[in-house]
């Protein structure tokens, strides 16, 4: 565990770090300028589809393990939904702890805000939420049908905080470390305890 926490640390710090306030403001303006009123629609079901995928995806191999008797199913979704409460946990930490504003509010003349946010901006939380979805579902199914379709839905989902200007790049980056961290260590942990017989 403290491993763990030294690791994500780092990733964090080199991730902050790597970007600079310019770099970064320069980037989601790219993204964010000059888009149709269809590619914003397009990126607002991409963001607003993180919810309902990273809840239903847990449940739906809760429910089907206890349905159809499959303790591997069941475990499965434990599992996932551990990993999505630990990313959510720490992505709301930092949020409060670094307490950064959204970009559309520092830079209201080279962002345009096309969605609702409410809380901090760093780190991303619908990010950190559809990778760490991602990286469970990867792990517990290493299919090229599971892992490519559910990190390009996670890589939509982190794009469109973008283009919709209520997260930077930064916000986005460190997002997809800690759901992927996050979802990774509850695998591993998963690893070691036995299954029942």
């Amino acid at each position: 565990m403290k491993t763990t926490f030294v690791c994500l640390s780092f990733l964090f710090f080199y991730s902050f770090s790597a970007f600079s306030q310019n770099t970064d403001i320069n980037f989601l303006h790219s993204i964010n300028s000059n888009n149709s009123v269809k590619w914003d629609n397009t990126n607002k079901i991409f963001s607003g589809s993180m919810t309902p995928v990273s809840l239903a995806a847990p449940s739906a191999l809760f429910l089907y393990g206890v349905f159809a008797h499959d303790s591997t199913s069941k475990r499965n979704g434990i599992v996932a939904g551990a990993g999505l409460a630990v990313s959510g946990i720490i992505t709301v930490g930092l949020k409060y702890s670094v307490n950064r504003k959204r970009p559309f509010i520092t830079y209201p003349n080279l962002v345009t805000k096309k969605s609702d946010a409410g809380s901090p901006s760093f780190p991303s939380g619908h990010t950190s939420s559809a990778f760490a979805t991602a990286t469970s579902l990867s792990l517990m199914y290493p299919k090229w049908y599971v892992i490519g379709p559910s990190f390009l839905w996670a890589s939509a989902v982190g794009y469109s905080r973008m283009e919709l200007g209520v997260h930077y790049p930064s916000d986005v980056l460190v997002g997809a470390l800690i759901g992927i961290g996050s979802s990774f260590l509850m695998w591993k942990i998963n690893k070691g305890i036995p299954a029942k017989k």
